[in-house]
C-alpha cells in the first residue's frame, strides 16, 4: 500500500473527503517527526511505539576501493509494534 492508497482507505473509513484525509495523514506524520526530533517517543495504544535509537560510530569499507572509512554515529527512527497489532497479524 502506498500513500495515496492509504489516503483513499482513510477517507473511506472515516467518511471524509480524500483531501481532508490527505491533510490529516500529513499532519499525523508531521507530528510524529516533530516529536522524534525532540527526542520524545510516540505511543499509539494498540498500534505501536515510535522512538529514536542511536547507532554508534563504526568503521566501514568503501566497496569501490576497499579502503576503510569512518561512519559517524547517527540517530535513527525505530518502531516497536504493539500487542494488538501483533495479534491482528497472527
Amino acid at each position: 500500500m502506498n500513500k495515496s492508497e492509504l489516503i483513499d482507505q482513510i477517507a473511506l473509513e472515516a467518511e471524509i473527503s480524500k483531501a481532508a484525509a490527505g491533510r490529516a495523514l500529513d499532519a499525523a506524520i508531521s507530528a510524529v517527526k516533530q516529536a522524534l526530533k525532540k527526542g520524545d517517543s510516540v505511543t499509539l495504544v494498540g498500534f505501536g511505539t515510535f522512538n529514536v535509537g542511536k547507532r554508534a560510530a563504526r568503521t566501514g569499507r568503501n566497496p569501490r576501493t576497499g579502503a576503510a572509512i569512518k561512519i559517524k554515529s547517527a540517530k535513527i527512527p525505530k518502531f516497536r509494534p504493539g500487542k494488538a497489532l501483533k495479534d491482528a497479524l497472527n
